[in-house]
């Protein structure tokens, strides 16, 4: 378990881009998907971009949280019962929030650490985990604001002044709400309404396997069926188990394939 040493998009993401470019493939950005079209059969004819742009592939990956997945399924696919299922899995709204304070903070430790707070989940201080906020004179601490239903709508200050509170409670000889003693040089907040699905009595049956019923359509994200539960790992090792189906399913993509090829050969 560590941390990355520098911000995701570039210590995470560009490699991630550039492995992928160094073997032949394309990375789009800001290339939203606006619906997915079917053909008569009800498999996946393409995806329709919201720029116009049109995806057409042998197989289709829809690798978002669930909430976002629901949103775009086809009326024709609703009530197949593997995607029916998905109706139980619902995104939370989670906050996470960075505070920036003006002196070190001696208990904290280069690791993530689960709160005893009622408000703050976990929290980790980044100037000892994370080698690009490293500061021998300053913490920097980025909290998990969770449960955060009531708190969502609440403005960025409002949010502060009760993590500051729940962090005297945690910190009662460095911590004060009224900054007394440490103080906030700057902080952000950020909101997500719909995140990781609420982990609830009978919702492990309803995370769909990463192979779906229609065929040449695959599922990644945390929420489905893999032996983690809503995170980063589980995350990636729904990829894995993805990526996985697709080898397996090749010889009938690629039969596919051939057949698209042919009609559209025939067409005048």
């Amino acid at each position: 378990m560590a941390f990355l040493d520098g911000n995701p998009p570039e210590r995470l993401c560009l490699p991630i881009v550039e492995h992928i470019q160094s073997l032949g493939g394309e990375v789009r950005l800001n290339s939203r998907v606006q619906k997915i079209e079917l053909n008569d059969d009800g498999t996946v004819k393409n995806f329709l971009l919201t720029n116009g742009n049109v995806i057409d592939g042998d197989a289709y990956v829809f690798a978002t949280p669930v909430d976002i997945l629901k949103l775009q399924l086809p009326e024709n696919w609703k009530e197949m019962a593997y995607f029916k299922r998905l109706e139980k899995l619902v995104g939370v709204p989670v906050i996470n929030i960075h505070i920036w304070f003006d002196r070190k903070l001696k208990n904290t430790y280069d690791h993530l650490l689960f709160s005893r707070s009622s408000l703050l989940s976990v929290y980790a201080d980044m100037s000892l985990t994370c080698k690009e906020y490293y500061n021998p004179n300053q913490s920097m601490l980025e909290l998990v604001f969770a449960p955060a239903e009531e708190w969502i709508s609440c403005s960025d200050s409002e949010i502060i002044d009760a993590t500051m509170k729940e962090l005297a409670k945690l910190f009662p000889d460095e911590i004060s709400a009224d900054q007394s003693k440490a103080k906030i040089v700057k902080y952000h907040v950020v909101k997500t309404p719909r995140s990781v699905y609420k982990t609830i009595p009978n919702c492990e049956p309803c995370r769909p396997l990463q192979r779906s019923p229609v065929e040449g359509f695959y599922l990644a994200g945390d929420y489905t069926k893999q032996k983690y539960l809503a995170s980063m790992e589980g995350a990636v090792l729904s990829g894995k188990l993805c990526a996985q189906a697709i080898v397996q399913d090749y010889v009938l993509l690629a039969a596919r394939g051939k057949g698209r090829l042919a009609e559209a050969s025939m067409c005048p």
